[in-house]
């Protein structure tokens, strides 16, 4: 598939996700980087934005909980270009109901090319980055040329 790019602007959107037995582990970071998140636009899958906005007191637009669909909302977000930075706390030793769905929202964010934090190492240094309070140029697929060679 051929490239285009679309640029992340200063103030992201920031889609915040976590399995139960990971919850605690983001609410501390979250509370831990308030004063960056703030400066930002924050979604996230029900229960978890529900308890991030209750702990850190930043405002979290929340979609469905996860297994009733929080997760596929938003990885349409990230298709439709309104996520531009993913931190998923997941619990790889655990499963769950939705797992095709989480791996569907990895992929996505993957496919997009944003960038993606699964733990606490990945999220303090993709936060820390000089890049995250900048606007930055990434590399998507182009899909309305991908379409117009699928539709020849």
């Amino acid at each position: 598939m051929q490239l285009t790019t679309r640029a992340i602007p200063i103030q992201k959107n920031i889609a915040l996700v976590a399995h139960d037995h990971c919850k605690q582990y983001l609410l501390k970071w979250a509370e831990d980087n308030k004063s960056v998140l703030a400066k930002h636009r924050l979604f996230a899958t029900g229960t978890t934005g529900n308890l991030i906005q209750r702990t850190t007191d930043v405002p979290v637009s929340s979609m469905l909980s996860g297994p009733m669909g929080g997760d596929q909302q938003i990885g349409a977000m990230i298709s439709e270009g309104k996520i531009d930075v993913l931190i998923f706390f997941w619990d790889p030793l655990n499963a769950v109901p939705h797992d095709p769905d989480v791996k569907a929202l990895l992929r996505l964010a993957t496919v997009w090319n944003i960038p993606v934090a699964t733990n606490r190492a990945t999220a303090d240094m993709l936060i820390s980055s000089g890049l995250f309070e900048k606007e930055i140029v990434i590399d998507i697929p182009d899909y309305q040329k991908y379409l117009q060679e699928r539709l020849k």
